[in-house]
């Protein structure tokens, strides 16, 4: 969907795809890249309303003489079900490969845990290429709940649909909310979204602030936050009673998660608090089977049977987890550790900040420095000096940023993940770069 020609190729492929479905919208794409695709066999458009590309096949007539009954092919649980690319914040996108069958047990024990049943409405609030909306959205067809889908995200309509059909369930990264939490007061109240109860909040961290201009129009009772990943799956819930409670963390350990951290020698991190961060690995029935052509880097992301993505994490003294950053986003100042994660949930608390994303920059004196790039709200003005006040008032003195920048937007992936790399790029240039 919002993949270039050289991206769409790479991914397309990589996987060894024979046969591809495009919507019409992209058919064109397809047209122009098949020269670098030998693998592919047939390439099948949807919602075509005339001609498709030659060479192309037309779904409409084949959909229309299609049987109704289930398929009679048993189900292969050995065999490959999914593959699908991670979103590439960390370089060239990755297949994360899974067979048939994998988490099905685990899928049936999260329904039970937030309360999902067949008489909810789902909408998806992000882009169904993403693996959380879309992920969510095949359990909600699993579960025979009914559908309601935007062709494109519009805010004021989300609040328009929520209302029409009662909706009471949903996913969403940061990005989308925040749209809507940013519609005028009159706006937000001309529609009735007291039927909400499952707001799934994930794909990238929602800031305590954008948490607060949730709950100041809809249900108090009805944000969850799931933390996982396109390999992990789900891995840690937050549940609505403890939003405002537990600041910045991402919950306990989902339904058949087993979780723990390790330190760089492998040795098992114990003991609360920010001082007993870890490398965050878990083991359970979701966990993705293998990263398709690069089997080292999924062996090399392993410990003791358990899998990580890297992310850095600690626990608070009630088990609650919090995740400092990604591993390779960490600073390292003075030989101190610093985690960005950590700076921007602290910065994102005060009411001018709308959000906040913080990395290293080059440092004669300490190797890196604190930057932090923020985007303000709507008419709210700040100095740099007002954000490293501010920052001190909250962190130790070595984590406050030493320079601050300031941004109308953050560059994200589709699924609202900030690009730090984007960010980084210009203060890294020509040097040995953590880009």
């Amino acid at each position: 969907y919002r993949l270039s020609d050289e991206e769409a190729a790479y991914v397309t492929d990589h996987s060894d795809a024979n046969i591809v479905y495009v919507d019409a919208e992209f058919a064109s794409t397809f047209d122009r890249i098949r020269g670098q695709l030998p693998e592919v066999e047939h390439i099948l458009v949807f919602d075509a309303q005339g001609d498709v590309p030659t060479g192309m096949i037309d779904v409409g007539p084949l959909v229309a003489v299609a049987s109704a009954d289930e398929p009679a092919v048993p189900a292969e649980t050995e065999a490959g079900a999914t593959m699908i690319y991670t979103s590439g914040t960390t370089g060239k996108p990755k297949g994360a490969f899974r067979r048939g069958g994998a988490g099905a047990e685990q899928a049936a024990a999260m329904v039970a845990h937030i309360g999902y049943s067949s008489d909810d409405v789902y909408i998806p609030t992000g882009p169904l290429y993403h693996s959380g909306p879309g992920g969510f959205l095949a359990l909600a067809q699993a579960l025979g709940q009914t559908v309601v889908l935007q062709r494109k995200f519009h805010p004021e309509d989300w609040l328009r649909l929520v209302e029409k059909y009662g909706v009471t369930s949903t996913f969403s990264a940061p990005t989308p909310i925040r749209m809507v939490c940013n519609l005028p007061d009159d706006v937000k109240a001309r529609y009735d979204v007291s039927s909400m109860k499952r707001m799934i909040a994930n794909a990238a961290p929602w800031s305590f602030a954008l948490k607060q201009m949730y709950l100041s129009f809809m249900p108090s009772d009805s944000l969850f936050e799931v933390y996982g990943s396109t390999e992990l799956g789900v891995n840690c819930i937050l549940r609505p009673e403890d939003q405002l409670r537990k600041p910045g963390s991402c919950g306990l350990p989902a339904p058949m998660v087993e979780v723990k951290l390790f330190d760089d020698d492998g040795n098992e991190v114990t003991g609360a608090g920010p001082d007993h961060a870890g490398e965050l690995f878990v083991k359970s029935p979701s966990v993705f089977s293998d990263y398709y052509k690069q089997h080292d880097k999924y062996l090399d992301d392993q410990k003791h049977g358990y899998q990580t993505v890297g992310d850095i994490a600690y626990r608070d003294d009630e088990g609650y987890i919090y995740i400092c950053d990604r591993k390779k986003d960490m600073i390292i100042s003075g030989g101190m550790n610093i985690y960005p994660a950590e700076i921007e949930g602290a910065l994102e608390h005060h009411p001018d900040v709308l959000e906040a994303a913080v990395f290293g920059v080059p440092s004669e004196e300490w190797g890196e420095s604190v930057h932090a790039v923020v985007v303000l709200r709507e008419g709210a003005s700040m100095t740099e000096d007002d954000v490293m006040s501010f920052a001190r008032q909250h962190l130790a003195g070595y984590k406050v940023p030493r320079s601050v920048t300031w941004s109308p937007e953050l560059p994200k992936t589709g699924s609202g993940k900030i690009l730090k790399r984007e960010l980084r790029a210009p203060f890294w240039a020509g040097r040995d770069s953590k880009v």
